[in-house]
């Protein structure tokens, strides 16, 4: 898999290079939708991630949120969000990534999230311990809920906040604290480091969480996904160190 990492990662840093230059300035809006909002620089930086990918891999496919590209009928497919946290970037709030995962057939093999401004590189593939910075990590060791700290993510429809806020009610009186942060690949990547003991979000779509799927699991940790027969495309995620009894399904 090391060809595969290795192109992934020059990926994401080369589309973090572009969005470090244009953090905090005026930036082109191609839509502001209800609780989103979708920048030109999106479309630009998944541009640039599928250019390295598909000059390494050509024969491969490119699923990202800001749409397809190469071989759809490859059983190779990069799955990409160029900017995981758009709306922070937007509003000059330096909490966003770059999420790139392979996916051979239909198992995830390669997993890499990038925070530009820490500068923090997160990898993973089948077979090896996820890496932060070149560094082993692993998921929390904690396994008290009061003890823990939860991402209790939330949606943009009406049925997904009815739902996720409940849940968000019991945990902010059970564990030690909950976030907020707004970007599901980086809550993903902070429960492969052990910063987080568990990220819940009630629809999210694959480009969020195919990277942090692969991380967590690397890590040690739980990872269970459930597609949403409502709202076709969308998956429920609860992902974990796999210790703490949430006693809540995904």
């Amino acid at each position: 898999m090391n060809s595969y990492l290795e192109a992934a990662v020059k990926a994401a840093r080369a589309a973090g290079e572009l969005l470090r230059e244009h953090f905090g300035t005026p930036l082109d809006v191609n839509s502001f939708e209800s609780h989103d909002i979708k920048l030109a620089l999106d479309v630009q930086s998944q541009e640039l991630i599928t250019g390295i990918l598909l000059e390494c891999f050509p024969d491969h496919a490119i699923f990202g949120e800001e749409g397809i590209a190469g071989n759809q009928e490859s059983d190779w497919q990069w799955i990409v969000d160029p900017i995981d946290g758009t709306v922070n970037y937007f509003y000059s709030i330096p909490h966003f990534c770059i999420s790139i995962a392979l996916r051979h057939r239909e198992e995830i093999v390669v997993g890499v999230i990038y925070d530009p401004m820490r500068d923090e590189m997160w990898e993973a593939s089948k077979g090896t311990r996820a890496m932060l910075n070149g560094k082993p990590i692993a998921v929390s060791t904690r396994t008290k809920l009061s003890d823990a700290v939860l991402s209790v993510g939330f949606s943009k429809t009406k049925t997904t906040i009815a739902a996720g806020m409940p849940l968000l009610e019991k945990f902010a009186q059970r564990a030690r604290k909950c976030r907020l942060m707004g970007s599901a690949a980086l809550d993903l990547a902070y429960v492969a480091s052990g910063r987080l003991d568990a990220y819940i979000e009630q629809s999210v779509s694959l480009w969020d969480i195919a990277a942090g799927q692969i991380l967590v699991e690397t890590a040690g940790g739980k990872f269970k996904a459930t597609p949403r027969e409502d709202h076709p495309g969308k998956i429920s995620v609860c992902a974990s160190s796999g210790l703490i009894d949430l006693e809540v399904e995904p």
